[in-house]
């Protein structure tokens, strides 16, 4: 079941207090309109009545999407500090209130930043799965190593027997593509279930670049 409340919201422009909606929760099947919003990038996005002034709340919001066993809790957050902490949090109240045992079938995803949201519901939208995925963004950015600092990789979209990566270059502010083989995504995935990697989740998992960069070096190790 979707759920909101409402919230009194000073325009952090022009201080006018306004009301606004703000979803904590969102199951796909029976939203699909607040899952088109989350898309779109509009889930919980403030907008002033008075000047216009757009903002993302900083709620945190938990996204279900049984059909695919997937849970994600996305709580807006920049700091890195904070970000740990929340997520610790989310892991000790799991394991506190033993909702993981009915869970035990889930991918369950914590993600601070609206774009991963995105992309994590996109991946499993898909049927594909993110810990590979992750490990594929790695492998298409070290293609160009020496750029890799300031580049970001993200998964497009999966096309016929390819997938689709959009490559961001922050230095250069220019978008690239990169397509890899639907046959090299099923041979990550065989080469990590080998090494040990599980696809299902036992607890809150954090999947993304520092993850990927574990993944390699644990295949690695495993050739």
């Amino acid at each position: 079941m979707s759920i909101n409340i409402k919230q009194q919201v000073k325009c952090p422009k022009c201080g006018e207090l306004s009301e606004t909606t703000v979803w904590q929760s969102v199951t796909a099947q029976d939203s699909a309109d607040l899952k088109e919003d989350i898309l779109k990038g509009k889930l919980n996005m403030f907008c002033c009545p008075s000047c216009g002034q757009a903002a993302l709340m900083p709620d945190p919001v938990l996204y279900t999407d049984p059909d695919k066993k997937l849970m994600i809790t996305f709580a807006p957050c920049s700091d890195e500090g904070e970000r740990a902490q929340m997520y610790n949090e989310i892991q000790n109240a799991s394991g506190t209130s033993g909702e993981l045992s009915r869970l035990e079938d889930y991918n369950l995803r914590f993600v601070s930043a609206y774009n991963d949201f995105i992309e994590k519901i996109l991946i499993f939208d898909n049927s594909l799965h993110d810990k590979v995925i992750e490990l594929l963004k790695l492998l298409v950015l070290m293609q160009d190593s020496e750029n890799m600092d300031h580049r970001v990789c993200m998964f497009g979209k999966k096309d016929g027997d390819e997938l689709e990566f959009l490559v961001q270059d922050k230095r250069e502010n220019k978008l690239y593509t990169s397509r890899i083989p639907m046959q090299s995504y099923e041979t990550v995935r065989e080469q990590l279930r080998i090494s040990g990697v599980k696809y299902k989740s036992f607890d809150w998992e954090l999947v993304d670049a520092d993850y990927a960069a574990k993944l390699l070096r644990g295949v690695n190790n495993n050739l």
